[in-house]
């Protein structure tokens, strides 16, 4: 199934064409294939559309692979960088563990 179109909001391939909108039945995001550009575009676990700059709020503890400590839910990070091409689509520096990349779905707009 090659002509699969998957969700911008959450990359699920169970999604179906409602009218003119696709819909998500993994987390209900509609959209309008024929607006195009929403492949690029990331959204944070709330569904909000992240810009380069912003500054985003980390929802959940999150190991980090060679420190004795995790990333603590409530963290603030300041000025990040989107990289849609990947996996983990959020560059940033954080206070005490450096540069990383985070996931979206792992933080909400501050």
């Amino acid at each position: 199934m090659s002509d699969t179109v998957h969700c911008p909001v959450c990359n699920s391939e169970f999604t179906y064409q409602q009218d003119d909108l696709m819909v998500c039945s993994q987390c209900f995001h509609e959209w309008d294939p024929a607006e195009g550009g929403s492949e690029n575009r990331i959204f944070d676990s709330n569904g909000n559309e992240l810009f380069d700059g912003d500054s985003v709020v980390v929802i959940k503890d999150l190991p980090v692979k060679g420190a004795p400590k995790p990333v603590k839910a409530g963290t603030k990070v300041k000025n990040i960088r989107l990289r849609p091409d990947s996996d983990h689509n959020i560059d940033c520096k954080i206070d005490g563990f450096g540069s990383m990349a985070l996931k979206s779905e792992f933080v909400r707009k501050a």
